[in-house]
């Protein structure tokens, strides 16, 4: 399972803006942006003109990035989505949306989406009662996503059930915090999904 390993705020850094890659550091006077807002390496701070690859570009590698996903793997999502009736845009980030480490974030039970996806590589979860640690794993309408019973006595578990029960998730999913049960009440439309990117852009690089 190939991953990125290298330092997380240098991404947000790149980007010019924060992809909240590390959890609850992202909010404190931590955050390496809010440090040094600027792009990193020698010639960080230097002024270039963007090109419209280059801008396309950008978009590609944000999303990328934000969702945790290496480059074969986008490429692979956005030729299915360009496969699906409808606006290619939108498919992909609806394909994104749906995999399972970003709906165990989104229900509140990971601080982060690279937490969420240690989460599910560790089986702490049960998706319609089977046991699922394939964190690109597709949700489905009406599909449950349960906390482990054994992964119920893990502290760092037990700190993130707590959390959840003060999450407000996005409206295509429910959850339950006396059942410890999430469930997929309907696919995410664009409205509901605050990727901050412009997949227009995405879509215009990859029809070149």
């Amino acid at each position: 399972m190939a991953r990125y390993t290298g330092a997380q705020c240098k991404l947000c850094r790149r980007e010019g803006q924060k992809l909240y890659l590390k959890g609850d550091r992202c909010y404190t006077g931590k955050c390496g942006i809010d440090r040094r807002s600027y792009a990193p390496g020698q010639h960080g701070q230097g002024r270039k003109k963007i090109s419209e690859y280059g801008l396309q570009l950008r978009e590609k590698q944000k999303a990328r990035r934000f969702y945790g996903i290496l480059e074969k793997q986008f490429r692979n999502y956005y030729f299915k989505a360009s496969r699906q009736p409808g606006v290619t845009g939108e498919n992909l980030l609806r394909l994104l949306e749906r995999r399972l480490d970003n709906v165990v974030y989104r229900l509140g039970l990971a601080a982060s989406r690279n937490e969420a996806r240690q989460l599910v590589r560790h089986g702490h979860f049960v998706v319609n009662g089977r046991k699922t640690n394939i964190p690109s794993f597709l949700v489905r309408v009406g599909d449950e996503i349960v906390v482990r019973e054994k992964s119920k006595e893990s502290p760092r578990v037990k700190e993130l059930i707590e959390r959840a029960a003060d999450n407000t998730p996005p409206a295509w999913l429910e959850y339950d915090a006396e059942q410890l049960k999430g469930r997929v009440v309907a696919l995410p439309s664009r409205e509901q999904i605050d990727a901050p990117v412009q997949e227009t852009l995405i879509v215009e690089l990859y029809s070149k």
